[in-house]
C-alpha cells in the first residue's frame, strides 16, 4: 500500500508508516488535527522546539516531557505512540518533516495541493482563509495550507506549492535590494 503514498526520505517512510494506521482505523481527519496541534505547539513553545531539536536530552526526557504535552493537549492514542516511537527510535528531530509529509499525502489522497507557507508571525484565520482562496485561484485545486513561523523572515511570506516557490518576504528583498547596491557601486 505504500507504493500508492509516494513519498521520500526517512520523514516520509515514518509518515506514511502512520497514514496506513490512520486509513485503517478511519482517523485520517484525527490524525492530521493532532499532527496540526502538535505544529502549533512547536511554533509557539521555543521551548517544545529545543526538546524536538536538540540530541542532549535523552529519550527518556523526550518521552516524558512531550508525552505530559501530548496527554495536556488530548492528542489520540495513535499519535501519542507514533511520537513515542519516533522518539525511541530518536527521531524526534524529524517530526516537523514528518508532519508535512503526512499532510501531502493526506491533500494527495484528496485531490488536493499542499502549500508550504513560512511567515514571520503566526497567520490568523482570516489571513489563511485569503491566502487559500487566492491559492485555488491560481493553481485551480483545493489547496491544504501547512504553516510554519519563520522569524528570520521579518515580515512576508514564503509560498512553496509543488515545484514552485513564492517569495515575498522582506529577507530577500532586503537581501536583493543589497546586491544591487554592491553591483551599482
Amino acid at each position: 500500500m505504500s507504493s500508492d503514498h509516494p513519498v521520500s526520505g526517512m520523514a516520509g517512510r515514518y509518515a506514511t508508516a502512520l497514514f496506513e494506521l490512520a486509513e485503517a482505523q478511519n482517523a485520517l481527519d484525527a490524525v492530521a488535527g493532532d499532527l496540526a496541534a502538535i505544529g502549533r505547539m512547536l511554533d509557539e513553545s521555543s521551548d517544545l522546539a529545543r526538546l524536538v531539536r536538540s540530541p542532549v536530552f535523552s529519550a527518556d526526557e523526550q518521552t516524558r516531557a512531550f508525552g505530559a504535552v501530548l496527554d495536556k493537549a488530548g492528542t489520540s492514542t495513535l499519535v501519542k505512540n507514533f511520537v513515542g516511537l519516533v522518539i525511541q527510535n530518536r527521531r524526534l528531530f524529524a517530526l516537523r518533516g514528518m508532519i508535512s509529509a503526512y499532510t501531502a499525502i493526506l491533500a494527495r489522497t484528496r485531490g488536493e495541493m499542499t502549500a508550504d507557507v513560512a511567515s514571520a508571525h503566526p497567520l490568523n484565520e482570516a489571513q489563511l482563509a485569503n491566502l487559500k482562496a487566492s491559492l485555488k485561484t491560481a493553481t485551480g485545486k483545493d489547496v491544504h495550507i501547512d504553516t510554519h513561523v519563520d522569524a528570520t523572515l521579518l515580515g512576508g511570506l514564503v509560498v512553496k506549492v509543488g515545484s514552485r516557490m513564492i517569495d515575498s518576504s522582506l529577507k530577500t528583498k532586503l537581501n536583493s535590494l543589497q546586491i544591487a547596491m554592491k553591483e551599482a557601486s
